[in-house]
């Protein structure tokens, strides 16, 4: 934590969007490969360190679940308060070619118990700009208390 939350509202997968965006379109040769290396590059905490051969070990989306259907389910959650039944029947039809109904179902609930377990963190993040529609901010848009409990909402994906 710093003074100032840079992307504090700002989806990876649009952090990820434009890093391409930029290397195809902006940048010469030489920056392009370095920023499509960065794309290619799971994105991590980096607590632990690589292996002997340079490989990262901790992958986040092996935890939380493909951060394109992650950023989906927070997106139409905080957006627009779409239930959970809801955002699995859109997920289903956005991302049906990629994902079965039981992957979308198994990352929406991670998503879930992982979204109200971490509240608390949100509760103390440092300022920071808004960016596009949604923010999970605490002076801005989003109020949750840190004790919530995601009972009932995985109740309704049973």
């Amino acid at each position: 934590m710093s003074m100032y939350a840079v992307n504090c509202s700002i989806p990876k997968t649009l952090v990820k969007f434009l890093v391409k965006w930029v290397a195809e379109n902006i940048t010469e040769k030489e920056t392009s490969d370095i920023l499509y290396r960065i794309v290619d590059t799971p994105i991590s905490p980096e607590l632990l360190p690589p292996t002997d051969n340079g490989e990262i070990e901790q992958k986040t989306e092996d935890i939380v679940g493909p951060y394109e259907l992650h950023d989906f389910f927070l997106y139409h959650m905080i957006r627009y308060g779409a239930d959970p039944q809801k955002i699995r029947y859109l997920a289903k039809h956005a991302f049906g070619d990629q994902y079965d109904e039981d992957t979308i179902l198994k990352w929406l609930k991670v998503f879930y118990r992982r979204f109200f377990s971490q509240q608390f963190k949100r509760s103390c993040l440092p300022d920071g700009p808004k960016v596009g529609t949604i923010s999970l901010s605490p002076r801005g848009d989003w109020r949750m208390p840190s004790d919530a409990s995601v009972k009932v909402w995985l109740e309704e994906l049973e």
